[in-house]
């Protein structure tokens, strides 16, 4: 099936941003496509005859057949006009709009506004009863030939990544150094350095004196880090 064809892509965003799995969309898109004479804009029933006759010969009028979907009847179009705020009842020729056709389309499916069944009572994550689908619209009416177009839109999707998510590229692992071995290293780095600071000036002490001043250095080093530790680990 061609995703280009005149409002297909406007369809399907609006299948994305209602959270229509896959096979609901492809389901979505088939009804589209039957109802609009293959043509996937919207369209007035029988749009091949004049308002004239429309008026003369439909029960329903001004309420008959528009959008996407055909949507008939003025219950219908005051269900759409409290559900999105629009004023369909009002003024029936906005359901030509594309947009407002799309959520009309859309919505209505997914909520069950045209016969109580809705999409998911018949396509889930676990079965796809295209066939049966058909009672979302209009009862078992070209069910069959519905539900093949149905498949083929099923397939396209999933051939361009339909309901896929996009896999974030993963962050190298940051390298974990427990906080006491860095603090030993730290501290033995630390006295290190006071020791070849001081290299020179100890060469000319006594032997014991070295000895005493360097414990001395040590020492205190040590314990003034181990307190440091201890005051931020309270």
């Amino acid at each position: 099936m061609n995703l280009e064809l005149g409002d297909t892509r406007l369809i399907i965003d609006e299948c994305k941003s209602y959270g229509c799995l896959r096979n609901q969309a492809a389901y979505i898109l088939a009804t589209a496509y039957w109802e609009t004479a293959r043509t996937m804009k919207p369209v007035v029933e029988a749009y091949w005859l004049s308002e004239a006759w429309r008026k003369r010969n439909l029960r329903y009028y001004p309420w008959h057949g528009r959008g996407y979907v055909q949507l008939t009847w003025e219950a219908n179009y005051k269900k759409a006009a409290t559900q999105l705020a629009l004023p369909f009842d009002q003024d029936p020729e906005l359901a030509l709009q594309s947009e407002p056709a799309a959520k009309i389309l859309v919505k209505g499916s997914m909520e069950g506004w045209f016969t109580r069944k809705k999409i998911g009572d018949y396509i889930t994550l676990s079965k796809s009863d295209f066939h049966n689908a058909r009672r979302v619209i209009n009862g078992r009416d070209k069910a069959g030939e519905i539900a093949r177009i149905a498949k083929q839109y099923d397939q396209a999707l999933k051939s361009e990544g339909y309901g896929e998510e996009e896999k974030a590229p993963q962050a190298e692992p940051t390298p974990i150094i427990h906080k006491s071995l860095a603090e030993s290293k730290e501290m033995i780095g630390g006295v290190t350095g006071l020791v070849t600071a001081l290299g020179a000036l100890l060469d000319q002490l006594d032997g014991k004196v070295v000895a005493i001043v360097l414990g001395g250095i040590a020492i205190g080093f040590i314990a003034n880090r181990l307190y440091a530790r201890w005051k931020d680990e309270r």
